[in-house]
């Protein structure tokens, strides 16, 4: 689908729901999409592939009207504007501490007049769209994700939500416990405390607030708690059919 309607449904403040992509295999990655996710997290900052070999699955996300989300491995425009060109809907840029980070991310992600991103949108051909088409609707179509994962991140989170022109602020429990001093416990109660605040703070700012837990528990805790988008988990762990089951029940008990 193009342009993606992801950004229209942030603004509904939707309950928008994912899982984490395993393999750039077509067939497989057509069985997770066939799950029904709104989003879909490609990981390059850990995964061991790159962005050349995961352009057919973004063009496939975008014609089952799924958006492709690449975590970049780092902050720096060269991995963020060939995310973008080979399909994604979203880039998430990890560990984002602070409000030069963010404007950062910001000029790498975004055509003039907001950012510097060039202009080479490759996956448009595939699309059967221009590539004009594409500059032309890339700053309202794209979504742009900062990773909240330390706690200096935390202790300038205020300042960071007011900087425009980035959609969706997720926090990464696993990294944000290791930089409070609990690593490997992201349920400690200091961990918790600050999840809830960051949710208390975004409200009001037109973001989208995200998070990613494999528990379905913890998913249904946090959803409630205001993290709208939300990974859950891996088809690894649930199979494509639990993971169907997944998230229909997390969309019958939270709404659309």
């Amino acid at each position: 689908m193009y342009p993606s309607n992801i950004r229209e449904r942030i603004s509904n403040n939707e309950l928008l729901l994912s899982t984490a992509m395993f393999s750039n295999e077509p067939h497989i990655v057509a069985a997770v999409y066939q799950t029904g996710p709104d989003w879909v997290w490609i990981d390059h900052e850990h995964a061991p592939w790159g962005t050349e070999s995961v352009g057919m699955s973004c063009v496939m996300a975008r014609q089952a009207n799924v958006a492709a989300v690449i975590r970049v491995p780092w902050n720096n425009p060269g991995d963020i504007k060939k995310a973008y060109d080979v399909g994604a809907v979203g880039v998430m840029v990890p560990q984002v501490d602070n409000p030069e980070e963010v404007m950062e991310a910001i000029k790498y992600a975004k055509y003039p007049p907001i950012g510097e991103r060039g202009i080479a949108p490759w996956f448009a051909s595939s699309m059967g769209i221009s590539g004009k088409d594409v500059t032309q609707k890339a700053n309202e179509e794209t979504i742009l994700i900062l990773q909240m994962e330390s706690a200096e991140a935390y202790e300038k989170i205020d300042d960071i939500l007011k900087i425009v022109d980035f959609e969706v602020l997720l926090v990464g429990p696993a990294d944000l416990s290791a930089s409070l001093g609990y690593i490997g416990q992201p349920q400690h109660p200091k961990v918790e405390n600050v999840m809830v605040d960051v949710a208390q703070k975004i409200k009001g700012t037109g973001k989208a607030l995200a998070t990613t837990f494999g528990d379905v528990e913890q998913c249904k805790r946090w959803i409630g708690e205001g993290y709208r988008m939300m990974n859950v988990g891996s088809p690894l762990t649930f199979g494509t059919i639990g993971l169907k089951q997944t998230f229909a029940e997390l969309r019958e008990e939270f709404g659309p």
